[in-house]
């Protein structure tokens, strides 16, 4: 069914590309590509090289071309933290101590660079590839017949690694700005079912009281464009005036008007806000606004991201996305996330997708109104209901 759905919105903006494609093709006819003079790898440009002589593909009528599938295909940290046992981030790998290692120096978080040194990122994918050529645990356990470990472990978007440490690059120090008062005020009014803490006693009476993702609604901005445990599809189709990023989760499409036109009037808002595009040269910038306030700005299935789901956005929150075509399968993407209602300052997220055209995009099977969130309430209700039976029984 999924291919369908593509195949469809294919169609739909191919019809909407045809209506100016004889006037735009030929005022782009004459116009050469030119080729790059190449760009060595370097933190500036995150170590991806752009080869000598590339040049940059083009559409039919002139812009630049993004078309494809780019899942966020990295299992990189939000912020940047000290390594824990278990490995980088605490999601398995080498344990921190063995018989033949001494334990780690101690870490200061705040000095940690924002990229891994050149030995250190080599191992890190002799040791990815080690564990491509071999299966991963999933792919193992199917092997062996072991389909509930297959499927336990199959959940999970496969990953590589990368040379930064952090999603974050600003600030310098790849945190998450704090919270102004209005800000923390605004969190501790947000619900969800994921908790803040193993203390935290929660308690669910209507949908309300459960976050947008538990909902199936949407997951916002901006942990929408972040990678997630699964589902991290996005393809981006194009037609004139009109770039499209379509995102497997939550199955949304950002349609972003590249024509010149204005955002409409601030009363209309929505979760996922209001995109307008331009191209800097090759670079596709999105300016979004119009944000409508609800879920939360960050993501507990995006790692490192703050516990409990409740990361307030308000309605002044602007993001300003960078898409950069460095070579034929790298796009560096950036966006910068203001919102000084909510933070005491801005912060900006940079990585890279990676172009797969035979990425299985899956049906994201989930609707408002699950019964997920109607056993949530009714166990809630019930617990309570025995709870407030054994004190009376108790007196």
């Amino acid at each position: 069914m999924s291919s369908i759905i593509r195949a469809a919105k294919s169609l739909l903006i191919l019809a909407s590309a045809a209506a100016v494609f004889v006037v735009t093709v030929h005022a782009q006819s004459g116009v050469a590509p030119s080729a790059s003079p190449g760009v060595a790898p370097s933190e500036a440009n995150h170590f991806i090289e752009t080869p000598k002589g590339w040049v940059q593909p083009k559409t039919a009528w002139g812009d630049p071309d993004l078309t494809g599938i780019w899942p966020i295909a990295h299992g990189l940290n939000l912020v940047r933290s000290c390594p824990r046992a278990g490995g980088p981030g605490g999601r398995g790998g080498a344990p921190a101590e063995t018989p033949t290692a001494p334990a780690a120096p101690p870490c200061d978080p705040n000095s940690i660079p924002l990229f891994k040194t050149e030995a250190v990122y080599t191992a890190e994918v002799e040791r990815a590839l080690g564990i491509r050529k071999s299966g991963d645990a999933a792919t193992q356990a199917l092997a062996k017949g072991n389909f509930g470990a297959a499927l336990q472990g199959g959940v999970t978007d496969p990953t590589f690694p990368e040379r930064q440490t952090s999603m974050i690059v600003e600030p310098a120090n790849g945190k998450l700005p704090e919270l102004t008062a209005e800000g923390r005020r605004r969190s501790a009014l947000m619900k969800s079912s994921w908790s803040l803490s193993p203390n935290e006693v929660q308690t669910w009476d209507q949908p309300e009281d459960f976050d947008s993702w538990d909902r199936c609604i949407t997951r916002g901005m901006p942990s929408s464009m972040m990678p997630y445990r699964y589902n991290n599809g996005i393809e981006i189709f194009q037609a004139p005036g009109m770039v499209v990023l379509s995102l497997e989760m939550i199955h949304e499409d950002r349609i972003v008007y590249t024509d010149g036109r204005a955002p409409l009037k601030p009363v209309l808002k929505s979760y996922m806000g209001e995109p307008r595009g331009r191209w800097e040269g090759n670079t596709l910038v999105v300016t979004t606004t119009n944000y409508r306030e609800g879920p939360s700005g960050t993501n507990i299935g995006v790692f490192g991201s703050p516990a409990g789901n409740r990361f307030p956005v308000s309605d002044q929150m602007k993001t300003t996305e960078r898409f950069t075509r460095l070579n034929d399968n790298t796009i560096l993407y950036e966006m910068k996330i203001e919102d000084p209602v909510v933070m005491v300052q801005p912060y900006t997220v940079r990585y890279p997708l990676r172009l797969n055209n035979s990425y299985e995009w899956w049906e994201y099977n989930c609707h408002e109104g699950n019964r997920t969130i109607r056993d949530y309430i009714n166990a809630s209700r019930a617990e309570r209901a025995k709870a407030a039976q054994q004190s009376g029984e108790g007196r």
